[in-house]
């Protein structure tokens, strides 16, 4: 029997939400910390609907954000590191 799934009013805009910071990271590059700042939402937010629900609604998209989110994993330490040096240079 198959099971069918009712979108209402506010799942299509979480799914929207999802898709929109999906796209912004993807194209950008940027963090999941820097998604949150340029749509005022928590990390923690950020990182569950590109992680899970981005995960359902188009795997392609969550494919490609989860290879910015490995990249920006691997160049994190990186990143500390600059931010320290600039911040004992000024």
């Amino acid at each position: 029997m198959p099971r069918f799934v009712i979108y209402t009013t506010m799942s299509k805009f979480y799914d929207d939400r999802a898709v929109r910071l999906g796209e912004y990271i993807a194209t950008t590059g940027d963090t999941v910390r820097g998604a949150a700042a340029h749509f005022s939402m928590a990390k923690s937010t950020v990182h569950k609907y590109v992680t899970e629900r981005l995960a359902r609604i188009d795997p392609a998209l969550a494919s490609s954000v989860r290879a910015v989110l490995e990249l920006n994993l691997a160049e994190r330490h990186l990143r500390g590191g600059e931010a320290t040096k600039r911040k004992f240079k000024s």
